[in-house]
């Protein structure tokens, strides 16, 4: 894979206030320029083994492509794809695995362009020229239901069904990914993060921090403040920041 750029990456795991075990996964390889959260689900060692599955496939999947590739979209829709078939396979011959699942952002960096890929309700977001950004749209059914016009962005926050996720890994075979391409700018930052803390931290604070704090400062402060309103679900998030061009 062709590089342009040095990039500086940090991640905090948390397991949070309510719960006994860290459910979460997350990658950081720098060579690859390749960064993952995934959020498992499903209980027992469900959970977390589904989104250990989704993290180890994608990064094999860039492993193994050992040639530059021009469709960067390509190569990560099938990798997710297949960390989604690699789950459902898994459950069907270990039965107590039954109803495992993961969601996954994915964001892989190459060239002057950043790709990511994305299911479920764990985002990225774009912090550029002091601002924070959203970039991927949660698959969730209070999601679906603010663009239905049924309930506002305020009442989302805290409806009793926003942990409902409408797409996720490990459900069927086949998956629908969404992807998202941005050229690169210096200083960009994207923040990767599983809803333990987007659910308890806005996108407001967030912003914050990343104008006042270093990058690591900022990361755990975030943490920090989820788990001082509760910390009810494991809470876990990457930044990478293009330092240089």
């Amino acid at each position: 894979m062709r590089k342009f750029m040095r990039v500086r990456s940090c991640a905090i795991s948390d397991v949070g206030k309510k719960r006994q075990k860290n459910e979460d996964s997350y990658l950081i390889n720098d060579e690859l320029q390749l960064f993952i959260v995934a959020d498992g689900m499903g209980g027992h060692a469900g959970g977390e083994y589904a989104s250990r599955i989704a993290i180890t496939t994608i990064e094999e999947s860039f492993k193994n492509s050992a040639t530059e590739s021009d469709d960067e979209e390509n190569l990560l829709e099938s990798a997710i794809k297949m960390a989604g078939q690699k789950i459902v396979s898994k459950a069907e011959e270990d039965r107590s695995l039954k109803g495992m699942g993961t969601t996954v952002i994915a964001l892989h960096l190459s060239e002057k362009r950043a790709v990511l890929g994305h299911v479920g309700d764990s985002r990225a977001y774009l912090f550029r020229e002091g601002v924070l950004e959203q970039i991927t749209e949660d698959h969730s059914l209070v999601n679906e239901q603010v663009k239905s016009g049924l309930i506002s962005e305020e009442e989302a926050k805290n409806h009793q069904f926003k942990n409902i996720i409408t797409r996720s890994l490990g459900v069927t075979p086949e998956v629908e990914v969404d992807l998202v391409s941005k050229k690169l700018k210096l200083g960009d930052t994207f923040l990767l993060c599983s809803d333990g803390l987007s659910n308890l931290v806005d996108i407001q604070e967030m912003e914050k921090e990343l104008r006042e704090r270093e990058t690591v400062l900022a990361a755990k402060t975030m943490v920090d403040l989820a788990n001082k309103r509760g910390g009810d679900d494991n809470i876990t998030l990457i930044l990478v920041e293009v330092v240089e061009a």
